[in-house]
C-alpha cells in the first residue's frame, strides 16, 4: 500500500541560516544596549527587552525549527504555545500589578 503522506522536507539555505544569525546578533547587542538605557528598572525598558526578546523567539522558532515551512497544523500549535504564553504573563502581571508591597528600610 502506498502512503498518502508527503515526506519531502524543505532544504533552506545557508544564506538564510547566516541572515537570521546575523538578525539574532543584532539583536543580542540591541538587548544589551536596553539595559544600558537611562532608569534601566522602568516599566518602558522591561517592554523593550521582552520585545526583542519575542522577536528573537520568533527567529528561532521559525528558521530554526522548521516552522515557517510546516503544515498549518504545525503553524496551529506554535501558535497555541505563544496564546498561552501571553495567558501566563497576563495572569503574572495582573498579580504583579494588584499586589501590596511593603517599603524595606534601608533601600532607596
Amino acid at each position: 500500500m502506498t502512503n498518502g503522506h508527503d515526506t519531502h522536507s524543505h532544504i533552506v539555505p545557508i544564506k538564510v541560516y547566516l541572515l537570521v544569525y546575523v538578525a539574532l546578533l543584532v539583536l543580542l547587542v540591541a538587548t544589551v544596549g536596553a539595559a544600558y538605557l537611562p532608569g534601566h528598572h522602568t516599566l518602558l525598558n522591561n517592554v523593550i527587552a521582552l520585545t526583542i526578546a519575542v522577536i528573537k523567539a520568533v527567529l528561532v522558532i521559525l528558521y530554526f525549527m522548521h516552522v515557517r515551512y510546516s503544515t498549518r497544523l504545525t503553524w496551529l500549535w506554535a501558535s497555541a504555545g505563544f496564546f498561552w504564553l501571553l495567558i501566563m504573563f497576563i495572569l503574572t502581571l495582573g498579580d504583579y500589578f494588584t499586589r501590596h508591597w511593603v517599603p524595606v528600610l534601608g533601600w532607596e
